[in-house]
């Protein structure tokens, strides 16, 4: 990854855990099996990437560009989504481990995050509206002062929502996750 522009490439198996990676830009790339854990990306653009199967673990992302870049299968523990550029943001997530990682701040309407674990994430103060949290596990995840609006929760579990300290118009939840909006009040629902 010497060259600063990277076109239509694909990384297989490449380590570049603990390096610095710093202003390139990587059109319609694929990243498989790489391992970029505690690495720091320093204004890099990913623009319509794939990273399958990665090792991103408290990788840091200041000043990086992701726009329509997914995320399948991939180990992503402790990533600070807030340090990207907001301007043309967009990612997906499928079958990735994003726990303890931070989207608070971030503007990311009808994100998709499926088969994922979302464990202590942060989206505090985050635009999520219509987002879709398909088969997700949000056992501690922090929503506070977060537009959830339209959101889709209906087969997530283990969430703890409080409707008064965020935007849940028109969310959708499944009767069995109603205890998650109602956890505060400590009522027992049977």
């Amino acid at each position: 990854m010497n060259d600063l522009v990277q076109d239509d490439k694909t990384f297989e198996d490449g380590n570049y855990a603990d390096t610095a990676l710093k202003g390139n830009e990587f059109n319609n790339c694929t990243f498989k099996k790489c391992d970029f854990s505690n690495s720091y990306l320093i204004a890099n653009e990913f623009i319509d990437c794939v990273f399958d199967g990665c090792n991103l673990s408290q990788m840091k992302l200041n000043k990086c560009r992701l726009s329509n870049v997914e995320f399948k299968n991939c180990k992503i523990l402790g990533v600070s989504f807030m340090d990207c550029i907001d301007f043309l943001f967009s990612v997906g997530f499928d079958g990735c481990i994003l726990d303890y990682s931070s989207f608070g701040l971030k503007k990311m309407m009808k994100t998709k995050f499926s088969r994922c674990t979302l464990k202590k994430v942060s989206f505090a103060n985050a635009n999520i509206a219509g987002s879709v949290f398909s088969d997700c596990d949000l056992n501690g995840a922090i929503f506070q002062h977060t537009d959830i609006s339209q959101a889709n929760f209906i087969t997530a579990y283990n969430y703890d929502i409080d409707p008064a300290l965020n935007s849940v118009e028109k969310a959708s939840f499944s009767v069995q996750g109603i205890h998650g909006l109602l956890s505060k009040y400590q009522l027992k629902i049977v």
